[in-house]
């Protein structure tokens, strides 16, 4: 036997090797994935980007944990401890554990890239999300029956526990779990998706949805700040929303003096005609000029159209040129937009006789 050979016989010598040997398979492992990012980086596909990103920690950590179990099984040899437990789980159970979760950082790396636009999708945000969300729940599940078979547990047994108890976990939980479901209402129902402006009649919610969850949605209202609704609250209100709008209604009432009742009828119609020559009005829709009351201090018509456009900002510029346009009929007429006003009227007497 060689003098190197004779030294691997001594315990420490060979706890140092194996240590050694578990720091170089380490550093060959960096050098590895490292040169498999830059020939991914090179492909169309980013499926394989995302498999070496999910592939790096869990493969370095394997290689550091499985390095201290050999280690600690020399010690093992040598001193005759019970430092590890005598059966297949010292090695399934960590395997299990760095599969799953390279499994579920393939899947959070995959969702990023859908989400962000990197892959292109049909499928809308809300629907990718509560497709990741089951991958890592089912991932989570098929783990744990591996590590009770592993260990030993009886799955049957865990089940029928999961039926007893079930009933007193629900009723603990009935909130947690009618916010469950109250997220697959609208996982299914679809009333509004990721990105969609909602409000709600019957509450104070109004903003752009910003995430679905399991237990809440997450809103950011127009003053930038985050509203939490439970998703159960979607059960019990109704809720609006205007993104799905196909037109915006543009509906104002305007009055003008009532000594300008002459000219009220030519007004409504030389603004019915502008309305239905503006390229942004859809002409094609609801679209009425009418006087329509005697009111207090003035004769008032309504304007009521809808443009073609849904975007907020845009509406109201055009909502803007069409009131500048109207003031500009009424003075063509000279008429004038009345405010409100009294009129005093005061009697002469006439001459006393004496």
């Amino acid at each position: 036997m060689t003098p190197w050979l004779e030294l691997l016989e001594i315990w420490w010598v060979k706890a140092l090797a194996v240590f050694v040997l578990g720091i170089v398979v380490y550093g060959l492992a960096l050098k590895l994935v490292q040169k498999l990012k830059i020939k991914a980086g090179h492909t169309r596909n980013l499926f394989d980007d995302a498999v070496v990103g999910a592939l790096e920690k869990p493969l370095n950590y394997g290689i550091l944990l499985f390095t201290v179990l050999a280690v600690l099984n020399v010690f093992e040899l040598q001193f005759d401890l019970a430092l590890l437990p005598e059966s297949s789980s010292t090695v399934a159970l960590p395997f299990a554990g760095l599969f799953s979760w390279f499994v579920l950082r393939l899947i959070r790396i995959r969702e990023n890239q859908i989400l962000k636009g990197v892959v292109e999708t049909k499928s809308d945000k809300t629907t990718i999300s509560i497709i990741f969300k089951l991958l890592r729940i089912s991932v989570v599940v098929l783990t744990l029956l591996v590590v009770f078979q592993t260990l030993g547990i009886s799955i049957s047994g865990v089940i029928a526990f999961g039926g007893v108890g079930g009933a007193a976990i629900a009723f603990a939980a009935k909130d947690l779990l009618a916010n469950f479901f109250g997220g697959l209402m609208v996982f299914l129902d679809k009333p509004f998706k990721v990105g969609d402006w909602i409000r709600s009649p019957d509450q104070n919610i109004e903003g752009t949805v910003e995430n679905i969850g399991w237990r809440v949605t997450r809103i950011r209202t127009f003053d930038r700040r985050p509203l939490y609704v439970p998703n159960a609250v979607f059960t019990q209100i109704s809720i609006e929303n205007p993104q799905r709008m196909h037109h915006r209604r543009i509906y104002e009432t305007i009055g003008v003096r009532y000594s300008d009742f002459s000219q009220v009828e030519n007004i409504c119609k030389d603004i019915e005609r502008m309305l239905k020559d503006h390229v942004d009005i859809d002409s094609e829709q609801t679209l009425m000029v009418n006087f329509n009351r005697f009111a207090d201090s003035s004769l008032e018509f309504f304007i009521y159209c809808f443009t073609h456009t849904t975007h907020w900002q845009t509406f109201h510029r055009i909502k803007q040129d069409i009131l500048v346009e109207v003031g500009q009929i009424i003075l063509q007429h000279d008429a004038e937009i009345a405010f409100p006003s009294h009129s005093v009227y005061v009697e002469t007497p006439g001459p006393v006789v004496e």
